[in-house]
């Protein structure tokens, strides 16, 4: 295994260079596996953020101009260095925050496939030619990159869900503050050594860690920095969107999510299966598209459950360095004790224990893989975001009440459904009240697709071509007197 070590930055990366907070405050980063300190980061706030800004609101202009293919070499070049440095990445990423060693593998991988995509769709940013209601004039469009971004960015994912902001901005001539989580931030910071490797100008891409309020709230103080995009809780999306209010600033936000798992009678219980497992315990179930509600229709309601008490009773908890575990700590005890308190919660208000439903002996912020049947409208995990192994199942009759269960909730991230009727899949397509939906796939996210929600998951899209539009301004020029 390469050294890990080579890639971890204790220091935030402004206008090129490596710093420590003004006041030379840390924070202690752990291995939520072992309890063990692996490093400390800088504890910043507001001055370090507005330096941040400061250059890069300097950089933009430089960087806007240059040539569409100096810029997208670049982009080739990230790619390159983060596929060539995978696994010491990895590593880096499982210490910090616990996941087994090829979830990380494949986080990197899927982050620099973001590099790739919007290195080939920012050669399509095009404008067009309007029709003139008359004589003497043309109408262009044009599209222009929109300045300073800020980037706020969680810990569950700490590589990949900066990839896919950081490459459709730098793909359009976009400068960049990125906050890191403070639970991972090792894994942000390696992008900007990567950065730094490949010859990105300085004041371009700027890192800062520490205060989360503190730092947010400078990003949204200046008016120099013109989008705020922030992949986080519901809670706190919505105190960005308000403070963005008085510099008017553009957002894209992914927010919490609520995903229905919806099995039918017709569906192929065994794929189901394979779905729910890769939905439902990816990443120790810290994922805000993991199955949060399974419904699962009467007639297969209880071989259903029997197939997924066993599969749920093969997982293999542990240190995610370790070989074969696929079930990682959960990130902190605070973690923990919310997990505990939903499957306490349910017991109290009547659902069973199929498997699990308790700290593990590892001990630490481990929990079992836990399977509830029984699960009712009025427990907290039918509204709130469980983030954790926990898989309540509830029962349904008819596709309408399975619908309608489904869409009970104020979020509208993901949904999930298994059926071999294509009229019904339809007919879901239409009628689940989801930004994204899975149709026989518990796995849906992919670079060359939007990614993002409705209701009260978000705003704006992330991947696909559409992911690009949000680091854009559009332009209207009239010329006349042709």
């Amino acid at each position: 295994m390469a050294d890990w070590k080579n890639w971890m930055r204790e220091a935030n990366y402004i206008a090129g260079a490596w710093v420590g907070a003004d006041d030379g405050a840390t924070l202690d980063v752990t291995n939520p596996a072992t309890g063990e300190v692996i490093g400390q980061i800088p504890k910043s706030g507001h001055s370090e953020t507005m330096r941040a800004i400061d250059a890069a609101h300097a950089a933009f202009p430089a960087f806007a101009a240059m040539d569409l293919m100096g810029r997208l070499a670049l982009l080739w070049k990230l790619h390159d260095a983060l596929m060539d440095n995978q696994d010491s990445l990895a590593e880096l990423l499982t210490r910090e925050m616990g996941k087994p060693l090829a979830e990380a593998k494949g986080e990197i991988a899927i982050g620099a496939q973001y590099l790739r995509w919007y290195a080939e769709e920012a050669r399509r940013v095009k404008g067009e030619i309007v029709p003139a209601g008359v004589n003497g004039r043309r109408i262009l469009v044009t599209k222009h990159p929109v300045g300073v971004v800020g980037m706020i960015t969680p810990w569950n994912f700490p590589s990949s869900m900066l990839a896919r902001k950081l490459a459709p901005a730098l793909a359009v001539g976009c400068t960049v503050v990125a906050k890191p989580s403070e639970e991972t931030p090792y894994s942000g910071l390696a992008w900007a050594a990567l950065a730094e490797d490949v010859g990105y100008p300085k004041g371009v891409i700027n890192i800062v860690t520490g205060d989360a309020p503190a730092i947010g709230g400078a990003m949204m103080a200046r008016p120099e920095l013109r989008k705020v995009t922030f992949t986080g809780s519901t809670n706190v999306g919505k105190l960005l969107i308000r403070q963005s209010a008085d510099t008017v600033k553009k957002v894209s936000m992914e927010l919490g999510g609520n995903a229905p798992f919806i099995v039918f009678d017709d569906a192929d219980l065994d794929r189901a299966i394979d779905g729910v497992m890769a939905s439902k315990f990816r990443n120790s179930g810290q994922t805000c598209v993991c199955a949060n509600r399974v419904f699962v229709q009467a007639g297969v309601h209880d071989e259903f459950v029997a197939k997924l008490v066993e599969k749920t009773r093969a997982l293999k908890l542990g240190n995610g360095m370790d070989a074969g575990v696929t079930q990682g700590p959960l990130i902190n005890q605070a973690a923990l004790k919310k997990v505990e308190g939903f499957v306490e919660d349910a017991k109290a208000k009547g659902a069973t224990v199929a498997t699990g439903g308790m700290r593990d002996q590892l001990g630490g912020t481990f929990f079992q893989p836990t399977v509830l049947t029984g699960a009712k409208a009025d427990m907290e995990f039918a509204q709130e975001e469980i983030f954790g192994p926990v898989a309540p199942v509830f029962k349904f009759e008819t596709d309408q009440d399975g619908i309608d269960m489904a869409n009970n909730t104020r979020f509208g991230l993901a949904a999930y459904a298994y059926t071999s009727d294509l009229a019904r899949a339809m007919r879901l397509d239409r009628d689940l009240q989801y930004g994204m939906v899975g149709i026989n796939s518990g796995m849906i996210t992919t670079v060359e697709a939007p990614f993002g929600g409705v209701k009260e998951s978000g705003l704006g899209k992330e991947g696909g071509s559409q992911g690009v539009e949000d680091y854009l301004d559009t332009k209207y020029v009239c010329i006349d007197g042709l």
